[in-house]
């Protein structure tokens, strides 16, 4: 396509070697990738210069220079420049998408209390009933992502991955019968300083270093802790000693998974369901499961699991995690609030003050964490 070129020019020597050398300029940012428009230029001539320039081979583009008064604006579009934008777009584009998909997942997480408070059977039957669902659904997820080879996948997850699935069915299954016995806000306000737990642990177990800012950040999550269960009256002590194991499930899962970049998370997570299927099932109550049951234990297993944890496992392969571990705070707000609104669970003041306190430990460790790429990390684990 043939553009027309036009030149108003007062041109001089000076201001032919001045164009010249920001062509040159543009060319060279345009070949590191730079998308910041041209900053220090300077107009060393007399001239008021008006330049458009279209079709040509090195410098598609306009290039506009206007002197008024003590007024310069230099206005620069090549065509290079113009590609080395575009990888910026779609980062941002990765970013937005990366952190809606993590959002989806936290929301998904934090209906579990409000679905648990539906069910009507005991604890035995609403652990096999909720891992069952969950195992079909993100078998189904394998199938298509595996294309079929779901054999290979399961052979892919390695002894790192059993001791990952181990971990999350005991997690999975103290969550339910935690929230038997407790409010959903100290379940959820235990669960979240499973961060500083795994960081602990793997101190001591591993001797991995632990950093000024997370010591600091594991204390005050566990003086939350400690509002939460030494308050007169706050909560059962049975149900926050469930709460808290798993918290340590989920530690050791993130710990492994920290370590092991290999481990697929979604086989992993399907035979901790399976485990926990050959465990509760011969203590479970299935004759006593009405429709409205199956229904609620399909949405605990498929919506509040399946769903969330396919959802992470998008969005945390577009940004970073420290971003995925801020929204996935929203399970741990989100969650007391749905039973507040919908059953009027209202938590009680000492388990408010503890949450904060835990919420502002996790602030302090994912706020101060270095950036780190989520294209080398392990997959994320999802909350039981």
């Amino acid at each position: 396509m043939q553009q027309l070129a036009v030149e108003r020019v007062e041109l001089g020597a000076a201001a032919a070697r001045r164009r010249h050398h920001a062509r040159a300029l543009v060319e060279q940012r345009a070949h590191h990738g730079e998308t910041d428009s041209l900053r220090g230029a300077r107009d060393h001539g007399h001239a008021a210069v008006q330049l458009e320039i279209h079709d040509s081979p090195s410098f598609a583009g306009s290039w506009v220079e206007r002197e008024r008064g003590r007024e310069r604006e230099i206005g620069i579009l090549g065509r290079g420049m113009a590609t080395a934008t575009a990888p910026v777009l779609d980062d941002a584009r990765q970013q937005r998408r990366g952190q809606i998909y993590v959002a989806l997942a936290a929301i998904a997480w934090s209906t579990a209390g409000v679905l648990q408070r539906q069910v009507e059977v005991d604890t035995a039957t609403q652990v096999a009933g909720r891992a069952v669902f969950a195992g079909l659904s993100l078998l189904l997820y394998v199938a298509i992502v595996e294309r079929g080879r779901v054999l290979h996948a399961f052979r892919s997850v390695g002894l790192a991955g059993v001791g990952v699935a181990v971990c999350i069915a005991i997690a999975s299954g103290s969550f339910i019968a935690a929230l038997n016995e407790t409010s959903v806000a100290r379940v959820l306000f235990m669960l979240a300083i499973s961060p500083m737990l795994a960081a602990a642990l793997a101190w001591m177990l591993l001797g991995e270093p632990v950093s000024r800012r997370s010591a600091f950040a594991m204390a005050m999550a566990f003086a939350g802790v400690a509002v939460m269960v030494g308050s007169p009256g706050g909560g059962n002590l049975t149900g926050d000693a469930i709460a808290f194991l798993t918290s340590i499930g989920f530690a050791l899962a993130l710990v492994i998974t920290r370590h092991r970049r290999d481990v697929s998370m979604a086989p992993a997570t399907i035979l901790s369901q399976v485990l926990l299927v050959l465990v509760f099932a011969p203590f479970a109550s299935p004759s006593e499961l009405g429709s409205g049951d199956l229904g609620w234990l399909a949405l605990l297993g498929a919506g509040q699991i399946g769903l969330g944890l396919v959802l992470l496992t998008i969005g945390a392969r577009l940004i970073p995690t420290a971003q995925v571990a801020l929204i996935s705070l929203l399970e741990v707000v989100l969650g007391p609030l749905w039973v507040w609104i919908a059953l009027g669970e209202r938590p009680d003041t000492a388990t408010l003050i503890g949450g904060a306190i835990v919420i502002a430990a996790i602030l302090v460790q994912t706020l101060g964490a270095p950036a780190q790429d989520p294209e080398v990390e392990g997959e994320p684990v999802a909350p039981p």
